[in-house]
This record gives structure tokens, C-alpha cells and sequence, in this order.
């Protein structure tokens, strides 16, 4: 019986699976996936992110990360040109998560789908196709997917990710954001041309393309010669924006990356909440604290970033052309992008 199982090979499981084995541990990282594959992410790395990853001894600049240096912000007419206040930088998840898992190494073990979770004497009994596997303890990072038995309680209402790369939009050093009619879409550059577009809607999406070209002239603009480079988007409901994991849980369930925090999208701060949450939980473990305790602590610790992000998602839906309008101003729209940081 392995010390830990970390559920789901995504940044945050990767993360507390490599540094809880360079600690010496007996860990086993269980993934569905045979392969790294693409899913729903805005792809957005800032300096959180990128420390986290250097910790775990992978460079952004030497995967081929693109260098992002301004952040775009339209509605209807209204347009907003600000320097982003820190480094960020543009990469492929499925090139992140490849990175990830090949540094977990002989840990991970592909292919393997887990059905639920048990407490089972002093440690816990997942159940999967193929039989039982016992631990200790278990690490839940299966991202925006729940585990059966164990859903996020409290979790306010959810919404549609969407993701879909496309070909024939030049961005740049840039990222935009672009509100629309039920829902906001950002996009950014990819290494070799083209852009990623991710998108949080309430409701069906439709034409995609064509209801973010409709909420600015600058969502127009960039979409005009934009030709989608699969037959439709990546797609996944029920995501809880929003969400906290409350200062409790069962003893030996540690939930990291979304399943601790699901932050707004448009922050560009998900993907460094992963990696910090899995970093964190492996510093927890390896202390002997118990999950409830790594809860509340995580809870504090994103407690800023999460309610910045809240307040912004609040006035984006209230009023976007008002957000935009914020956004114009330099410094504000600067404040807010530092203030939905983690720390590193």
C-alpha cells in the first residue's frame, strides 16, 4: 500500500506527486488520460506560475513560452490597451501537462480511471475498472471534474468552459479579454501563430465565434480571418466559479488545484492556484498536518486573489462595457491584475 494516491496527472496532482516523491515518499499518480491531451484552460502563466514550475525544475522560456507584455480589454466600442505589472507568458496546456508528467516519472501510472473513494480502516480504498488500490492518504486533483462521493459542497452555480485554437488571428505580445452577450472570452497567442480561445458562458453556446465577435469591435477584428483548427470546441459543464473548499473534509483527503478553488477564468490565475495548491499540500503532508488544516490554510492563503477576481467577475457580468471602461484606466486595471496573484 503506497503512502499517498494523487488523483488526476494536471498541474496540481503533478506538483504535489513530485515534490512529495523528491521528500522520499511512496506516491502513485493516477490518470485517466494514456496520453497528455489538450483541455478547457485560457493557457495563461504569470509569475506565480512560473515560480512553482521552476521549484519543480521546469523553465518557461526553454518549454517555448511566449512572452505576453499587454492585456487588451473591449466591449462594444470601448477598447483598453494596459502593460500588464508582471512577467506572463503563453503555453500550450497540453505541452505544460507533458512537461508535468515527465518529470513525475516512474509515479505515474496512465490509463487508470478512478470510480470513487472509501475510507477503509486508517487510510482510504479507491475503486477503479481494474480493482482496488489502497493508501494512506489521497491527494483529489481532478480539476474541474468531481470524484464520485465527494462533491464540492457549497459550490455556487455553474457555468460552461469552452476552448477551441484557431488559425488566422495575430496576437502578438497580447492578450484580450472580451466580454459578450452571456459570458466573456479571452484569447491569446500560440507558439507558431494563431490563437487560443477560452470562453465561460452561462447557457448553449451557439456560434461561438460569432457571439464574441458580436460583444466588441476589437472581438470583430481579431475574429475576422479566424478559421477553427478542430471540428468543435473542447468543452466542460458544471464549472463552479467561485468556489472555496470549506476548512474541513474526511482526515486523509487533501483536494488541490480546482477541487480546492475554482477562481474566475479571465484572471489568468488557474493554472498558478494549481500548481501553488499541489506545492502547498505536499509542504502539508510532509509536516504531518491533517486535511482539514491544509483546507483552512489554502483557504486563507487564496483569500485575496479569490475575492478580487469575485469583485471583477461581479462588475463584468453587472455591467461589461463599465468593466471595459475600468479597464481603460491603467492603473486600476494593473491593480487588479497583481491583486488576483498568488504569492509565490
Amino acid at each position: 500500500m503506497p503512502e499517498l494516491a494523487v488523483i488526476g496527472a494536471g498541474p496540481a496532482g503533478c506538483a504535489a506527486a513530485i515534490a512529495l516523491t523528491r521528500a522520499g515518499r511512496e506516491v502513485v499518480l493516477l490518470e485517466r488520460g494514456t496520453a497528455p491531451r489538450e483541455s478547457v484552460c485560457g493557457e495563461f502563466l504569470g509569475p506565480d506560475a512560473a515560480a512553482a514550475l521552476r521549484r519543480l525544475g521546469l523553465d518557461l522560456a526553454a518549454l517555448g513560452g511566449i512572452p505576453l507584455r499587454r492585456v487588451r480589454i473591449a466591449h462594444g466600442a470601448r477598447e483598453a490597451d494596459v502593460a500588464l505589472p508582471f512577467p506572463a507568458w503563453a503555453l500550450p496546456r497540453l505541452v505544460l501537462d507533458g512537461a508535468l508528467q515527465a518529470a513525475a516519472g516512474r509515479v505515474l501510472r496512465r490509463g487508470v480511471t478512478v470510480l470513487g473513494a472509501e475510507r477503509a480502516g486508517e487510510g482510504w480504498r479507491l475503486r477503479t475498472p481494474s480493482g482496488e488500490i489502497q493508501a494512506r492518504q489521497v491527494v483529489l486533483a481532478t480539476g474541474k471534474h468531481a470524484l464520485r462521493g465527494h462533491p464540492r459542497e457549497g459550490a455556487p452555480p455553474p457555468a460552461i468552459g469552452l476552448k477551441l485554437h484557431l488559425a488566422g488571428v495575430e496576437m502578438a505580445d497580447a492578450v484580450a479579454l472580451l466580454p459578450f452577450a452571456g459570458g466573456y472570452a479571452g484569447l491569446q497567442p500560440l507558439p507558431g501563430g494563431g490563437a487560443n480561445l477560452c470562453a465561460a458562458l452561462q447557457g448553449p453556446p451557439g456560434d461561438l465565434l460569432a457571439r464574441v465577435a458580436a460583444g466588441s469591435a476589437l472581438g470583430a477584428r481579431l475574429l475576422r480571418d479566424a478559421t477553427p483548427l478542430w471540428d468543435r470546441p473542447l468543452a466542460i459543464a458544471g464549472v463552479p466559479y467561485g468556489f472555496r473548499q470549506p476548512a474541513a473534509g474526511p482526515p486523509g483527503l487533501f483536494r488541490v488545484g480546482d477541487q480546492a478553488a475554482v477562481i474566475p477564468s479571465f484572471t489568468g490565475e488557474g493554472v498558478a492556484l494549481a500548481l501553488q495548491s499541489g506545492l502547498a499540500a505536499a509542504e502539508a503532508i510532509l509536516a504531518g498536518r491533517e486535511a482539514a488544516a491544509f483546507h483552512a490554510a489554502w483557504r486563507r492563503r487564496s483569500a485575496g486573489p479569490m475575492r478580487w477576481a469575485g469583485l471583477a467577475a461581479w462588475v463584468l457580468r453587472a455591467s461589461p462595457s463599465a468593466f471595459a471602461a475600468v479597464g481603460a484606466v491603467g492603473p486600476v486595471a494593473r491593480l487588479v491584475a497583481a491583486r488576483t496573484r498568488m504569492a509565490a
